[in-house]
């Protein structure tokens, strides 16, 4: 989930916005404005609107305070963050390593959830500090600003301690899980077994409302659970991954027999006597024998075709300097998440300075299906 919109950065976690999150945005202010207006039909059109506009800011503001909730957890624990991104249905936080122990992963999981409901509660004591009680209509146009603002997050605190994956309360069952048995690939497991559970409990019961006349709203639901399906597809194929992956190391995998290719050779070369002869996708750029680079189509498909025949390897490789490395005793894993984390599809082996291959993407996935095939 990247962002398409940056907003800045806060103690180094970036922050920005999904195009989704335009959407929901929208649908939000409409709903919020319809609500105001019936609520208080003596409010001008501008108050109205104006009410719709910053309580959607001071909500998505309270989502982004959540997900930092859960990076300040994480970097307690020496768990580095990458980025929180505002979405359709919510924030998320990127953080970049699995949780080290079923204590750290309780509290990473349980602490967003606490801070929606002090958010909640907060909004709720300010509103009856200035008059207003639950039996009774908000007066002023704060008071309802917070009184919604009070509810919602409240919702969203019972909503994200589903107990299911990727929920937070998905993290929490698997905290629990994981103390309970000391298995953490098995408590994933079942906690991401429970999202789907789930998110097929939403997607029924969504689909069921849509019909009975509920329009957009059953519908709503019905696309969260979707959602929520595929994320906890996601993560328990990851937790497979993992585990096929488990004891396997980058030199046991690689590929030794490296292609190389001169700086000198021209572009239309390359593509006519190497990429399309010999279904290989990926060249070492070499001077005087030592590499100095890497090539692949993404390079050479950014140049104009006219001008293949007049540029060198050289001078669109990417400098081997600038390549993200592994050495051979680097877990096959924690490789296929730099692949996938830097959106490459190989990386160079290097050890003590020499080139020894490359592993890739291909590979590791080869290798997967291979132990898939034989049940191992």
């Amino acid at each position: 989930m990247e962002a398409t919109i940056r907003l800045g950065s806060i103690y180094g976690i970036k922050i920005g916005l999904h195009y989704s999150w335009l959407i929901i945005a929208v649908l939000i202010v409409l709903s919020l404005s319809s609500y105001f207006s019936q609520a208080h039909p003596d409010w001008s059109s501008g108050t109205i609107w104006l009410m719709a506009v910053f309580s959607a800011l001071f909500f998505f503001t309270a989502i982004i305070i959540h997900e930092l909730s859960h990076a300040a957890v994480a970097l307690s624990k020496n768990l580095p963050v990458r980025s929180i991104t505002l979405f359709a249905l919510g924030g998320v936080a990127q953080i970049e390593k699995e949780s080290p122990d079923a204590k750290t992963e309780f509290w990473i999981g349980i602490v967003g959830p606490i801070t929606s409901a002090v958010i909640g509660f907060s909004c709720l004591g300010i509103s009856y500090l200035l008059g207003w009680t639950p039996l009774s209509e908000a007066d002023t146009p704060l008071m309802a600003m917070l009184v919604w603002l009070g509810y919602i997050n409240i919702a969203l605190a019972v909503f994200n301690m589903i107990p299911g994956f990727p929920m937070d309360g998905g993290r929490v069952l698997r905290g629990i899980i994981w103390a309970i048995t000391g298995d953490g690939p098995r408590s994933t497991r079942i906690a991401s077994v429970s999202g789907q559970i789930m998110a097929f409990v939403f997607i029924i019961l969504g689909l069921f409302l849509f019909f009975s006349g509920a329009g957009f709203g059953g519908l709503w639901i019905a696309f969260i659970g979707w959602f929520l399906l595929n994320a906890a597809k996601a993560t328990y194929a990851q937790v497979e991954i993992t585990e096929g992956l488990k004891s396997v190391s980058v030199g046991d995998l690689m590929s030794r027999d490296c292609p190389i290719l001169d700086r000198y050779e021209n572009l239309q070369s390359i593509v006519d006597e190497h990429l399309l002869r010999t279904g290989e996708r990926c060249f070492m750029v070499t001077e005087d024998g030592e590499p100095i680079g890497m090539i692949t189509p993404h390079e050479i498909k950014s140049v104009e075709r006219r001008l293949w025949p007049f540029k060198t390897a050289a001078d669109v490789m990417r400098p081997f300097e600038s390549l993200h490395t592994v050495k051979p005793e680097t877990p096959a894993a924690e490789a296929l998440e730099i692949i996938g984390k830097q959106g490459i599809n190989q990386l160079p082996v290097v050890s003590n300075g020499t080139l020894e291959g490359i592993i890739s993407r291909e590979r590791i996935i080869n290798y997967l299906f291979t132990r898939k095939e034989l049940n191992l």
